[in-house]
């Protein structure tokens, strides 16, 4: 038997993959585990500018894209938000470990001018959410030749 070198109270041996190794630090309630696994909250969001579009992309895995939703704000704000419920209980399970995150989201991002608010469109396709905000043509301006004279 290999003797506890992290005071685990799991038992006497020592397993990395069970070990929590800041379980016992004051942090504060936003700690760095989470007690409520609401790690869903802080969503990640790609973005990206092509010539024709503002392009955002959101993993978002188990959702249906009735749980989710797309808003244009005033001010050219894109807000994303959605929810993932927290698997019932079942009081004959036994729960070993909850990893998946659960929980709300909301990320908002202002858009530029050139966005064109009132064309926007949402897809979700395998988890992952896509918002489409095209641009407004980048008006090149009329340039006029001036003779030089003399």
């Amino acid at each position: 038997m290999i003797p506890s070198f992290f005071d685990n109270r799991r038992g006497t041996i020592f397993d990395p993959f069970t070990w929590e190794p800041f379980k016992d630090f004051p942090f504060p309630s936003s700690s760095l585990v989470s007690h409520d696994n609401s790690a869903f909250v802080n969503t990640r969001i790609d973005w990206k500018e092509t010539p024709e579009a503002h392009v955002f992309k959101a993993d978002l895995p188990g959702l249906k894209k009735e749980e989710v939703k797309v808003e244009i704000e005033d001010d050219r704000v894109l807000q994303i938000s959605g929810e993932r419920n927290v698997e019932k209980e079942d009081k004959n399970d036994t729960w070993h470990r909850v990893e998946r995150s659960s929980g709300k989201f909301l990320r908002r991002f202002r858009l530029p001018e050139n966005a064109k608010v009132d064309q926007v469109k949402a897809s979700m396709e395998n988890g992952v959410l896509t918002v489409t905000v095209p641009k407004e043509e980048v008006k090149k301006p009329d340039v006029k030749a001036i003779k030089i004279s003399g």
